[in-house]
């Protein structure tokens, strides 16, 4: 597709090349953002960020995997049920950010999330956090991709051709993602950033998959949906 690029950086061993020592040790700074502020509507009375997943708690889950990931610092944002969520994630390094306007939709979330960084972190990844089938690998191929792209660069994880998430935003795009309103996310500004969007192939569907009826809870937890009272 014309204006896309594919990448995934060849694996070396930096101890046995000087330069890409070098480059390692200047890899630029990736933060990651974990939105958690929904309300969860479609999976009323259920509040799903706080459902199990393999004895962990979804959101509880999602934030480590950004720790695993080496993304720093984690910023999780909260709104829903915020005192719940924290209480879930006590005991992690992270930092917290509410949004206090959270049922206005996902780009108040975006943008509390990327008030709260550094302002030396180079990029953003911007996680959901009902994606518990995610592992640390996609995060380090997206990293990877930025490190070797520049820090202009937007890189999103695909599989078969099918875009995903969490996607990985430079510093440049920050602007762009704050003005977001309402339940508008990241993904409407990719016609305008097509010349700086990298495609990072993945192995397996992963990237594809949130959980966002009870059909696709159930399918995940082998829970009845009749059993999801939490």
């Amino acid at each position: 597709m014309a204006g896309i690029r594919s990448s995934i950086p060849e694996a070396v061993n930096a101890s046995t090349n000087p330069r890409r020592s070098r480059e390692a040790a200047a890899k630029p700074t990736v933060a990651g953002i974990v939105l958690a502020a929904g309300g969860s509507t479609r999976l009323a009375p259920a509040y799903k960020l706080l459902i199990e997943i393999d004895g962990e708690p979804m959101v509880r889950r999602s934030a480590r995997l950004a720790l695993e990931a080496a993304l720093a610092p984690v910023v999780v944002v909260v709104g829903h049920q915020a005192q719940a969520v924290r209480a879930t994630l006590t005991g992690l390094p992270l930092t917290f950010a509410e949004n206090a306007e959270w049922r206005a939709g996902i780009a108040g979330s975006i943008r509390t999330g990327l008030a709260a960084l550094p302002k030396d972190c180079a990029g953003a990844l911007i996680l959901l956090a009902d994606m518990p089938r995610l592992t640390p690998e996609p995060l380090h191929r997206l990293c990877a991709a930025f490190a070797a792209n520049g820090p202009d660069s937007v890189c999103v994880p695909s599989f078969r051709g099918q875009r995903g998430n969490p996607v990985l935003w430079g510093r440049t795009h920050f602007p762009a993602l704050a003005a977001l309103t309402g339940d508008r996310g990241g993904r409407v500004l990719f016609e305008g950033v097509r010349r700086s969007l990298i495609e990072v192939p993945m192995d397996d569907e992963a990237v594809l998959c949130d959980v966002d009826t009870p059909e696709a809870l159930a399918a995940l937890s082998g829970t009845p949906e009749r059993d999801m009272k939490r």
